[in-house]
C-alpha cells in the first residue's frame, strides 16, 4: 500500500501548485521577498511608518461553500474569503500587506482548487495585498470526495497614530453606509434552508430577482471596500471610526465601533435594499428582526464621520463607483443600533 492508495495524491498536489504560480504572482509586492513553496512567506515591513502597528484578521466563507460544491463554480468564493478578511482589518485603518489561504478537501482536484486561487488572487489584487503563500491538505474520510472548506489569515498595518478605535466617534456622528452587493457570505445556513424547504432549484430564475439565476445572486462574492475606504482617508476625510457588517448584521456589528455611552438612530429608508431580500423574507416567513440579525440588508461597510463631512464623503463614494447613503446618527444610549424595522 502506498499513499496514494489511502487517498493523498501527491502528484495532484504537485500539479496543483504549478498551476497557481501565476495567480500568486499577479498579486506581487515589492515587499515580498523569495518565491512560492518555501516552509513559510517572507514579507518586509513598508518603509514610512513611525510607530506601525499590525493588524491581523481570519475567517472563512461558511456554508456558501455548498452553493458552489453544488453548482459546481468556484471561482468567486476565492474573493469572498479575502473580503471578509481584509474589510475586517480596515475597520482600524489598516492597509491589507499579504494573505494566506487554508484549502481542505476530501480529495484534491486541481482544476478545481486551481479555480478557487483564482479568486483568491483577484480579491488580493482588489485590496492591495499579496497572496503570501498557503496551505492545501487532502484529508480522505474526513471530507466528502469533491468538497473543500477554506479558512483565510490577512495582516495589515497602520501608523498608531491613526488607529481607528471608536474612541474618536462624538454623539451627532453620522453613520454613512455603503452598499453591499447582495448576501455577501453571511446567513448561508438560513438561506439553504429556506430553499430547501421550498423545493427551489439554484438554477431557477425569478422575475423579482432580474435575469440571473438564485445560484449567480447567492454566489456574488463580497464586496471589497479596501481600495476607496484608505483613498478616503489618504485623502484627508475624517474618518472617527468603521465597522465591516458581517454575521449578526448591523445590531451586532454597528455598535462594535462605537463608546459605551453610544447608539446609532438609522433610518431604514434611506438605502436601497437588493431584492433578494424581501424574496428570502417571502419564501422564508421571516421577521424583520431575523432579517436585521441575520443578513446585511444591502449595507456592507459603515463609516462614522462627522456630520459636515456627510454630503461629501456621500459624493466621494459614488464617484469611486461605490455607492454610499446617509444611513444615521450617532446618540446617546448604551450600544443599541434603533429604528430598524
Amino acid at each position: 500500500m502506498d499513499y496514494q492508495q489511502a487517498g493523498v495524491n501527491i502528484e495532484a498536489g504537485r500539479s496543483f501548485v504549478e498551476q497557481i504560480g501565476s495567480f500568486v504572482q499577479k498579486t506581487h509586492r515589492k515587499e515580498v521577498l523569495g518565491g512560492l513553496g518555501g516552509f513559510g512567506g517572507y514579507f518586509q515591513l513598508p518603509t514610512g511608518y513611525t510607530e506601525p502597528i499590525l493588524i491581523s484578521a481570519t475567517d472563512g466563507v461558511g456554508t456558501k461553500l455548498k452553493i458552489a460544491h453544488s453548482l459546481n463554480h468556484h471561482n468567486t468564493v476565492g474573493v469572498d474569503l479575502v473580503a471578509m478578511c481584509v474589510n475586517d482589518i480596515l475597520t482600524c485603518g489598516a492597509e491589507p500587506l499579504f494573505f494566506l489561504d487554508y484549502i481542505a478537501t476530501g480529495k484534491l482536484q486541481p482544476q478545481q482548487l486551481t479555480a478557487v486561487v483564482e479568486g483568491i488572487s483577484v480579491g488580493c489584487v482588489a485590496s492591495g495585498c499579496a497572496l503570501l503563500g498557503g496551505e492545501t491538505a487532502e484529508m480522505p474520510g474526513f471530507y466528502q470526495g469533491g468538497e473543500y472548506d477554506l479558512a483565510g489569515f490577512c495582516v495589515g498595518i497602520v501608523e498608531k497614530r491613526k488607529l481607528l478605535d471608536g474612541s474618536r466617534v462624538k454623539v451627532g456622528d453620522r453613520a454613512i453606509g455603503l452598499a453591499s452587493a447582495g448576501l455577501h457570505s453571511n446567513g448561508f445556513s438560513l438561506v439553504r434552508q429556506i430553499i430547501a424547504e421550498q423545493g427551489i432549484n439554484w438554477l431557477d430564475r425569478f422575475p423579482e430577482l432580474g435575469e440571473e439565476s438564485l445560484g449567480e445572486i447567492a454566489l456574488t462574492p463580497t464586496q471589497i471596500y479596501v481600495k476607496p475606504v484608505l483613498e478616503a482617508i489618504r485623502v484627508g476625510y475624517d474618518i472617527h471610526a468603521m465597522a465591516h457588517i458581517t454575521g449578526g448584521g448591523l445590531p451586532e456589528n454597528l455598535p462594535r465601533c462605537l463608546g459605551s455611552d453610544q447608539s446609532v438612530q438609522i433610518n431604514g429608508e434611506n438605502w436601497s435594499m437588493p431584492p433578494i431580500f424581501s424574496w428570502l423574507a417571502q419564501k422564508g416567513n421571516l421577521t424583520s428582526e431575523t432579517l436585521y440579525n441575520t443578513f446585511n440588508m444591502g449595507i456592507g461597510y459603515v463609516l462614522i464621520v462627522p456630520p459636515t463631512l456627510r454630503d461629501d464623503l456621500v459624493g466621494f463614494f459614488n464617484e469611486q463607483g461605490i455607492t454610499a447613503y446617509d444611513i444615521g446618527e450617532v446618540v446617546p444610549g448604551t450600544g443599541e443600533v434603533i429604528g430598524l424595522t
